[in-house]
């Protein structure tokens, strides 16, 4: 069952990304503008332009629709049937053994190779 999340955009929807942009530029030249200023007020200035920018991100068509994808994925990871510890650590074990076995091989054939080629170059 595959369900689409269709939103319809609004005609007020370039302007709103016309001010996301202007406060993401006026956050950047403001940082630069204000560079004799504390760190702190600059960054705090930086995050609430951000945080404003978001807000009106997400009343636009795509904000809307990247939230209802958020929900659904909230929702998918709530439905996921999580491993036991008993079983995550016998599945680590395999891995690293598998690994550890497979590094051998390789290292082995690397040595005989370089030998054979030792013997021949001379």
């Amino acid at each position: 069952m595959k369900q689409s999340a269709e939103v319809q955009e609004s005609r007020h929807d370039g302007l709103k990304w016309a001010v996301v942009v202007t406060l993401v530029v006026l956050a950047v030249v403001g940082n630069t503008y204000f560079a004799d200023q504390a760190l702190l007020y600059r960054v705090l200035g930086v995050v609430a332009l951000s945080v404003v920018a978001a807000l009106v991100a997400l009343t636009t068509a795509k904000g809307r629709s990247l939230t209802e994808l958020a929900r659904a994925a909230k929702k998918e990871i709530q439905r996921v049937v999580w491993p036991t510890r008993p079983e995550t650590v016998q599945t680590t074990a395999i891995v690293l053994v598998a690994v550890l076995v497979v590094g051998l091989m390789l290292w082995l054939i690397d040595t005989l190779l370089g030998w054979a080629m030792s013997g021949v170059i001379g």
